[in-house]
């Protein structure tokens, strides 16, 4: 179980099983909206997913690293405690704030500006803003969805690679790529799966 901040306080049983029918549920959406991925099929039963290979922006000259693209609807969590002299409340809406990380376990993941990102040459500006305007049409159609199921979108990270030079959303979506409240309680992976799936 990962609660954040780089630590692991336990295991989940079938938490991998979960979290592929997760991403298999959230990559379907997507699908339907239009997003590319690199996901070629999902084998459940095998708890496998196949993937076209995707080139990894932001990896450093170890072949580690990447960038990180969290959608921030709502204040919660490390943006409060960055900014707790400007964040009125917690829950707060924050519009679809888009913040980049570097994948830097050992730093905390910093945050990265645009500028720098374009300047070290991670992802041309260009492909840098459809990454962004991506983040942003993902977080808002798994909140539409979800809305459905009574559950509230806090804030969600995806990432992404580079197929052909094109930007396409990589990796998994899962009870791990976001927080999701219900009745006022941010969910647990089980719960939101429950949720989301076993209903």
């Amino acid at each position: 179980m990962d609660p954040g901040a780089n630590t692991v306080m336990g295991q989940i049983k079938g938490k991998g099983r979960m979290s592929l029918e997760l991403t298999n549920y959230f990559f379907q959406l997507l699908r339907k909206e239009n997003i590319p991925t690199h996901l070629v099929a999902m084998h459940i039963g095998r708890n496998a997913m196949e993937v076209k290979e995707a080139f990894l922006p932001g990896k450093d000259v170890d072949g580690k690293g990447g960038l990180e693209f969290v959608c921030r609807r709502r204040a919660y969590g490390s943006f409060i405690k960055r900014y707790r002299k400007y964040v009125k409340e917690e829950l707060q809406n924050l519009n679809h704030l888009v913040e980049i990380t570097l994948k830097d376990d050992e730093r905390g993941d910093p945050l990265i500006n645009d500028d720098t990102i374009v300047t070290l040459g991670l992802l041309s500006a260009t492909n840098l803003k459809k990454a962004k305007d991506m983040t942003r049409r993902i977080a808002m159609a798994i909140e539409d969805d979800i809305l459905n199921k009574d559950l509230v979108l806090v804030d969600m990270k995806v990432e992404f690679g580079l197929i052909n030079n094109e930007v396409v959303l990589i990796d998994e979506i899962s009870a791990d790529s976001m927080r999701v409240v219900k009745d006022g309680k941010i969910l647990a992976h089980e719960e939101l799966y429950r949720c989301i799936i076993a209903t």
